[in-house]
C-alpha cells in the first residue's frame, strides 16, 4: 500500500525506521507532528423542522449509506467533500453551545444534473428549475421538512483527488547539496567467514 492510497487520516511514518532507529524524541515529534496536521473527516449538521422525515429522505430517495447510533439516529456516509469559504453577506451563523459558528448550505455534487432531477422525478421529488451560472448548473431539492438542498454540476476544478496529487514546491523541486549528503550511504555486503 502507498502511501497516497492510505485512508485519510492512516498514520503516515515521518521517520525512516532502517535508517533512524526512533528514540523517544523522534517519536515524540512524529506524534505532535501527525497529531496537529491530520484531519480525519468531516461532520457536517442540518438543522431541520423534522429531522426523522428528512433522515428517511437521505436513507429511502437518496440513497445514502448510514449508520443507526441509537434511538433512531442516523449518520449518514457521504461521498467525497470539499468547502469552498464564501463572503458573507448580512447575518448568518448559528448558537451552538455558547459559540458563534459560521453557517453553511450543503451542495450535493453530480456529473450530470439534468439525468439526476430526471432520477429525483421518478421518486416523486420535485427539484427546483436548474439555474445556469458560469461555475456550473444548480438546482435545490425540497426536503420531506420544507427546508431544501442544493444540488450542482460544477464547472470548475474540484477539490476531490488533491491527495493524489502531492503539491511541489520551490525549494522540494531543487536538490540542495546537503539533501544529496543526507541520502542513504550504499553499503558494501559483508563478506561471509569461511
Amino acid at each position: 500500500m502507498q502511501a497516497s492510497d492510505q485512508p485519510l487520516g492512516a498514520f503516515r511514518p515521518i521517520v525512516n525506521i532502517k535508517r533512524c532507529p526512533p528514540n523517544r524524541s523522534t517519536l515524540a515529534a512524529a506524534v505532535r507532528i501527525y497529531s496537529a496536521t491530520v484531519i480525519t473527516g468531516t461532520h457536517f449538521l442540518l438543522y431541520s423542522q423534522d429531522a426523522e422525515a428528512d433522515r428517511v429522505f437521505f436513507r429511502d430517495v437518496l440513497g445514502l449509506r448510514h449508520i443507526d447510533v441509537g434511538g433512531g439516529w442516523l449518520i449518514f456516509e457521504m461521498p467525497p467533500a470539499e468547502a469552498g469559504i464564501h463572503p458573507l453577506e448580512g447575518e448568518f451563523s448559528l448558537d451552538h453551545s455558547g459559540h458563534r459558528l459560521l453557517g453553511g448550505e450543503l451542495y450535493l455534487m453530480c456529473d450530470d444534473l439534468k439525468s439526476q432531477i430526471a432520477a429525483l422525478r421518478k421518486k416523486n421529488v420535485e427539484c427546483s428549475e436548474a439555474v445556469e451560472a458560469d461555475w456550473g448548473m444548480k438546482t435545490t431539492i425540497p426536503m420531506p421538512s420544507g427546508g431544501e438542498i442544493g444540488l450542482y454540476q460544477p464547472r470548475h476544478a474540484t477539490a476531490f483527488n488533491l491527495k493524489s496529487k502531492p503539491l511541489k514546491s520551490k525549494s522540494s523541486s531543487k536538490k540542495t547539496r546537503s539533501s544529496k549528503q543526507r541520502s542513504p550511504k550504499k553499503r558494501s555486503p559483508k563478506k561471509q567467514k569461511r
